[in-house]
């Protein structure tokens, strides 16, 4: 007997890794709230040089896609993985997003994408914001009501103790120039003592043509479960994004019991205020010293109390939100 129709098709660009996961977190946290859902993913799209190019064939693939899936699957309702996937809509669905252009898109990146999004967000069924900050650039008075729903950040195992985490920092540099690599290493360079050793996953240095480095291993990109496990085995989890506009990364990193070392970068970033709850030593533009005292002189408990931070993160929590104030909108005769 065939499975029965998807209630809900999720609308998913798959050319970035992080909303491909952000995507299947979702599904999966709709389903935990009881819903039958399915994913749409554009797959790969073409490479091209701008972000006006690169947001318009995203947006194409998913319109392309969202057009098929109402085809195939005649869903009750469609939610759009990201305010991009959303622009060129061939129907209304809701929105998810971490941050829109009006933020991430200035001047000449977001020339026509900035104007499209507000036709979008004010048209949207229903838009859901994975931090309560991700539509502070529009006027109050001009903001729709929004559902905060993250993406569902469960700890991946158990964390090995603190005398046992034989990673002594670990980074994640898959855009080497957004998550600022070259400060990262430069600022490794001044806190490294003997013995210790940076692991950088993501990234292949000779294929990036980055130089070797003492105290520094690169193992290239890694599958997401390799990634975590790198994660439970970690005393500190460094990043310093130009900006960041969720930063699944980090709070996988609070999840599996890693210190958070971060930069204050700008957007919603919702890590970034826990990191400062933990220890706002950890919290600076000067991260070699961060790494320090991280190291050094890490807080009691930090791990313990990171749990507890976490958990409005945790997929029984975002499944409560999603079966409670999205599922009662998107799907008529939805009962909580």
């Amino acid at each position: 007997m065939a499975d029965p129709a998807p209630e809900i098709v999720i609308i998913s660009v798959t050319s970035t890794t992080g909303w491909g996961n952000a995507a299947r977190q979702l599904a999966a946290s709709l389903t935990a709230a009881g819903a039958r859902v399915g994913i749409a993913e554009t797959g790969s799209v073409p490479e091209v040089r701008t972000f006006m190019a690169t947001d318009f064939v995203q947006a194409l693939a998913a319109r392309r896609t969202a057009a098929a899936a109402l085809v195939a699957h005649r869903p009750q309702a469609l939610i759009y993985c990201s305010v991009t996937a959303a622009l060129l809509w061939p129907a209304p669905g809701a929105i998810w997003l971490d941050a829109i252009a009006a933020e991430n898109r200035p001047g000449r990146h977001g020339i026509w994408q900035r104007r499209v999004e507000r036709r979008r967000i004010a048209t949207a069924p229903l838009v859901m914001t994975m931090a309560a900050d991700s539509l502070a650039p529009i006027d109050p008075s001009d903001r729709p009501e929004t559902v905060v729903v993250p993406v569902a950040i469960e700890r991946s195992g158990t964390p090995a103790p603190g005398t046992l985490r034989d990673v002594d920092v670990l980074a994640y540099a898959g855009d080497p120039v957004k998550r600022r690599l070259d400060f990262i290493l430069a600022s490794w360079r001044r806190a490294r003592r003997d013995g210790e050793q940076l692991v950088v996953t993501g990234i292949d240095r000779e294929t990036a043509g980055i130089e070797a480095q003492d105290g520094v291993r690169f193992t290239g990109r890694m599958a997401p479960a390799e990634f975590r496990a790198l994660l439970r085995r970690a005393r500190v989890f460094v990043t310093a994004p130009r900006r960041e506009d969720f930063g699944i990364a980090a709070l996988e990193a609070l999840a599996d019991g890693a210190m958070l070392v971060t930069t204050p970068a700008p957007g919603p970033y919702p890590a970034r205020e826990l990191a400062r709850a933990l220890d706002p030593r950890l919290v600076s533009d000067d991260i070699a010293t961060a790494l320090r005292r991280a190291l050094d002189d890490p807080v009691d408990g930090y791990g313990a109390r990171a749990a507890e931070l976490i958990e409005p993160f945790g997929l029984s929590s975002v499944s409560a939100t999603l079966r409670a104030r999205v599922l009662p909108r998107l799907l008529p005769g939805w009962k909580s």
